[in-house]
């Protein structure tokens, strides 16, 4: 990512940048709603996302919130006029109950604040940041739940 072809508009920016991606065009994620930085929601249909129980792959399911988190730690350090590469390094996931609708994550950040993972990278050229995310059921209950720690470094 290059921070100078980062548009004002950074959801475009994103979707652009998933579909670069051919898993992901493969599930069809479709960012949603970014609320000024704070969460990210990507959508995925069920369809391309389905197992042989016909609910939601767990793959998928982990996938999508991982490229949430992923997504949301990119867009603040771009919107910081930063370049860097993001990585997940570790995660885990609770699958809860199984989903027979589109998979929507949502993700935020689950401890400290961004301005501290912006400054650390703008200090060492490498931050990390832990992020949570879920999927939600109909009924608003959690289908499935992801904590993530998620390491940013400077490009060469």
């Amino acid at each position: 990512m290059v921070a100078d072809d980062f548009p004002d508009d950074s959801l475009e920016w994103l979707q652009a940048h998933l579909d670069g991606i051919p898993q992901v065009r493969a599930m069809q994620v479709r960012v949603i709603a970014g609320d000024d930085g704070a969460r990210l929601r990507l959508h995925a249909p069920l369809g391309p996302n389905v197992n042989d129980k016909g609910s939601a792959f767990g793959g998928s399911l982990v996938s999508l919130m991982t490229l949430a988190g992923w997504g949301l730690a990119t867009r603040q350090l771009a919107r910081a006029g930063l370049q860097a590469d993001v990585y997940v390094a570790d995660s885990t996931v609770r699958y809860l109950a199984p989903l027979y609708a589109a998979l929507e994550a949502e993700a935020w950040l689950e401890e400290g604040a961004w301005e501290d993972f912006v400054a650390t990278f703008r200090q060492r050229g490498r931050a990390r940041c832990r992020i949570a995310a879920r999927v939600a059921l109909a009924d608003g209950g959690d289908a499935t739940v992801f904590s993530g720690r998620f390491v940013a470094l400077a490009r060469p």
